[in-house]
């Protein structure tokens, strides 16, 4: 299977491209290349294309054709909650037009199975265990966009024929391979050691919400195993009955972000404590998944925990120091 991964060269991107090759099947790459790094997917078809300017469904869909695309996994979007709080406008645009260009394309060429990469961010301030029924009240811009992707994929696939799945990601980390390590330095575990290795002290933003320790708490998933989540919805997509479907993924398990970053400083000889800051704004207390759906429909399940994730960054951190 020929399958078109937007974003294809990001942290996520690379882990799911690297896993469907293994598997057998082709990864071609759409990419702005704007956080993205070519190095993660050397060898692979690659395209230059920001998916979110005019005439991207045209461009969009004349590569599909030249690529013969069976389906396609669309990872590209803009992720940043602060950033979505003060560009609202912004990022609508982007991270509708970017689906609308996908969407377009694969009417256009008859392609009609669709990954969708969503987030628990749609969840809003949701507590405790969050099923893929729970309301969906975003507190920020980017879960917002994410939503209404939700919707515009949905209202594609009923009028014209596509099978649609959206995948709720939750916090993202760890590294499946040390060359395709998070190194954007947008999600926690890369800020906390990138703080470290500038010689500061990890930053904690709020410590008094209303949680067990007072940070945050958040279902931490594997990237390999999110990758793995995406092959097992690819393969189920054209048995899939309804045009749309939603699937949470994570782990069913929730980390505080102090737990996460003094894990980190016990892997580490002379790591300094944290340092906390006042909340940033957007930010829910606290979100863990269910996860019993896409394991009951698709037999998919974390097999990682928070100590592998973590082993696993340390393991590409020094990769990169070039002592691994």
């Amino acid at each position: 299977m020929r399958v078109l991964v937007t974003g294809g060269s990001g942290y996520i991107g690379a882990h799911v491209c690297r896993m469907l090759a293994e598997r057998g099947d082709e990864p071609v790459i759409v990419d702005d290349f704007v956080f993205g790094l070519r190095h993660r997917i050397a060898g692979m078809p690659a395209h230059e294309l920001d998916l979110a300017e005019p005439g991207a469904a045209t461009a969009l869909a004349e590569l599909m054709r030249a690529e013969r695309v069976d389906a396609v996994i669309h990872l590209a979007a803009r992720k940043q909650v602060g950033e979505s709080v003060a560009r609202p406008l912004w990022y609508h645009r982007q991270n509708g037009a970017s689906l609308t260009a996908v969407l377009e394309a694969m009417i256009a060429t008859g392609v009609r199975d669709l990954v969708f990469s969503s987030s628990a961010a749609v969840y809003g301030d949701a507590a405790g265990v969050v099923g893929e029924d729970a309301p969906t009240v975003p507190v920020n811009p980017y879960g917002e966009s994410k939503l209404a992707g939700e919707w515009l994929a949905a209202a594609a696939a009923r009028a014209h024929g596509l099978r649609v799945t959206s995948l709720r990601y939750f916090n993202v980390a760890g590294a499946g391979w040390p060359e395709l390590a998070d190194t954007a330095v947008l999600n926690l575990v890369p800020m906390v050691l990138a703080e470290l290795d500038e010689g500061g002290a990890p930053l904690i933003f709020g410590d008094d919400y209303p949680t067990p320790d007072g940070t945050c708490v958040r279902d931490f998933v594997h990237v390999h195993d999110l990758a793995d989540a995406h092959l097992a919805v690819l393969a189920a997509l054209p048995a899939q009955a309804e045009p749309h479907r939603v699937y949470n993924v994570g782990t069913g398990v929730g980390s505080s972000v102090r737990e996460v970053v003094e894990g980190i400083r016990r892997r580490l000889s002379d790591a300094p404590a944290a340092v906390i800051r006042p909340r940033r704004p957007g930010d829910p207390a606290a979100v863990v998944a269910d996860v019993s759906r896409i394991a009951a429909d698709l037999g998919w399940r974390a097999r990682f925990g928070l100590d592998a994730i973590l082993d696993s960054v340390l393991d590409a951190r020094r990769y990169r120091s070039g002592a691994g």
